[in-house]
């Protein structure tokens, strides 16, 4: 069922980052157990509010993201919640043993915040672009991992975040920029729940992240000439709603995944190896090929990666086609 929180329209575009940090301040003004810690990265909003009134809740470590995830973990173990803040790249580069092992081995309660991931921020080129993510953390056992489309889902993460008892990556895009708002502040969010924003009986796009708007525009597009496409916002990458998975292609026959991150090993990747053993329906994946980043704006590399709104619609023509060669 469509979601009754979407927005009539995408005209207001809001940081990610900094509805987060909303949330994160609304949490520790309550919760005297949330603390926030950094690998040398700016707090925002935290930093100013932190400092003000629980100065004893607020650590930077510098640059050193493995023992960042360490000292969350002790700070879990002694009854916090922590949140850690840091680059994506370094955050998995530097400190997935200390994930694996510290945080979800062990089951302490830290919130990882993934920074600046995927390739749509530009700037430092493909030493800092993280596409690799996804697949390297779905592999871990007993790890929740969180990817909201716009700044409503991403304070909504947060909350879940906080709430839920055990370890949790919420992966955020370039903490610099502006992204389209999607959904009304009273949003429904649970994890492990696709939302669907758009009923559709032809082909489904599953999208992820702050590719989901640009899935949007191309379901419209697609109905101005005639074809009926669902669009899912798949927030949670682990563990994925299999229920809304295997629905849509039950009921529509075709799949089409988008995400700012590698197809291999990613929400793509996810949706093949599950559609495969329980409902083979034909599938194309869009997303970061088999290669890193480009340096440049994020518009220039989001093209170049093949994420833009024609790209999207060339896998759904595609897939399309493959449905109808699988009906003769």
């Amino acid at each position: 069922m469509k979601t009754p929180y979407l927005k009539a329209t995408r005209d207001v575009a809001e940081n990610l980052y900094a509805a987060h940090n909303r949330a994160l301040v609304a949490l520790a003004r309550r919760d005297p157990r949330i603390v926030s810690c950094y690998g040398d990265f700016p707090p925002g909003e935290v930093g100013e509010v932190f400092a003000k009134e629980c100065p004893d809740r607020l650590w930077d470590v510098g640059i050193a993201e493995g023992h960042l995830i360490t000292h969350a973990a002790g700070l879990a173990a002694a009854g916090f919640i922590p949140f850690t803040h840091c680059h994506g790249i370094f955050g998995l580069g530097r400190a997935y043993n200390q994930i694996r092992h510290n945080v979800a081995y062990d089951q302490r309660n830290v919130k990882v915040v993934m920074c600046n991931c995927g390739v749509i921020w530009g700037g430092l080129g493909p030493s800092h672009q993280l596409v690799e993510d996804l697949a390297a953390l779905r592999a871990i056992p007993k790890l929740t991992i969180l990817c909201p489309a716009d700044a409503a889902s991403a304070e909504k993460a947060t909350y879940a975040a906080a709430e839920f008892p055990g370890p949790v990556i919420l992966r955020l895009p370039s903490t610099g920029d502006l992204f389209p708002t999607l959904y009304t502040n009273d949003l429904e969010y649970r994890i492990g729940k696709a939302i669907c924003v758009r009923e559709g009986s032809d082909v489904t796009v599953l999208a992820t992240g702050i590719l989901v708007a640009d899935a949007l525009t191309v379901a419209e597009e697609l109905e101005r000439s005639g074809v009926s496409a669902r669009v899912l916002d798949v927030h949670t990458i682990k563990p994925l709603d299999d229920v809304a998975v295997l629905l849509a292609a039950r009921e529509t026959g075709a799949l089409v995944t988008v995400e700012d991150a590698s197809i291999i090993g990613g929400l793509g990747g996810a949706v093949a190896e599950l559609t495969a053993e329980k409902c083979p329906v034909p599938i194309r994946r869009v997303g970061v090929k088999d290669r890193f980043g480009e340096s440049g704006t994020a518009a220039q590399v989001k093209a170049d990666c093949q994420l833009t709104p024609p790209f999207i619609r060339q896998a759904v023509d595609d897939v399309l086609r493959a449905k109808a060669q699988r009906a003769k």
